[in-house]
């Protein structure tokens, strides 16, 4: 039995690259399930008042820098922000409403071709093929990725903003999340959910 497992926590979300869910933890730790939120809390008491938190992403857990300290990080970092482009934002905001769907769906949804748009956000890992409707010529039926809730901070899906809520009175603005990428940089961002939500809904009006 492992001591102080908030300690051996820490480690493990210091090293790991992506999110890591509670029975991933229980096991890495040999604790049982429902051991860990407790742990988890014990870790994020530890570093209250520190630079680095832990916060829940993707259906799992990862350490993270604080938000008020990422300007110094940006600093150093000096990341090329390459947005996504208003074609590429809306039909990822259509992907993430109605997945699993087809490219040939999304193309009647937004009335144009997509595929380069599909193709780029496949290329940024935000979609993926998942697998093939039962229709004529099988075609690829897309969803979001793990890297999508993680890009726009979301938990799981269910954090998406509703559509009808949109439709209401205007809300305070959001700040942007750029994405980053070091190979294209004639893609033009997206930005909130709710920025990605407001692309679908118009797109569904249409």
């Amino acid at each position: 039995m492992i001591e102080r497992p908030e300690c051996a926590l820490e480690c493990l979300l210091f090293v790991a690259a992506e999110p890591l869910p509670e029975e991933r933890v229980a096991e890495l730790l040999h604790l049982d399930p429902s051991a860990v939120p407790a742990v988890i809390q014990e870790l994020q008491d530890a570093l209250a008042g520190r630079g680095l938190q832990v916060v829940r992403l993707a259906g799992g857990y990862q350490m993270t820098t604080r938000p008020e300290y990422a300007e110094v990080v940006q600093r150093y970092r000096e990341p090329r922000l390459v947005p996504l482009s208003k074609q590429a934002l809306e039909t990822l905001a259509i992907a993430a409403y109605r997945q699993p769907i087809t490219r040939p769906e999304i193309d009647a949804v937004r009335g144009v071709n997509s595929s380069h748009a599909v193709q780029t956000l496949a290329e940024r890992g935000l979609i993926t093929a998942v697998g093939r409707k039962e229709a004529a010529g099988r075609p690829l039926l897309y969803a979001t990725t793990p890297y999508f809730l993680t890009a726009f901070g979301l938990g799981d899906l269910g954090e998406l903003p509703q559509l009808a809520a949109l439709r209401g009175p205007a809300r305070p603005e959001q700040s942007a999340m750029p994405l980053t990428d070091s190979t294209d940089p004639t893609e033009t961002t997206p930005g909130t959910p709710d920025a990605a939500a407001a692309e679908a809904d118009a797109a569904e009006q249409e």
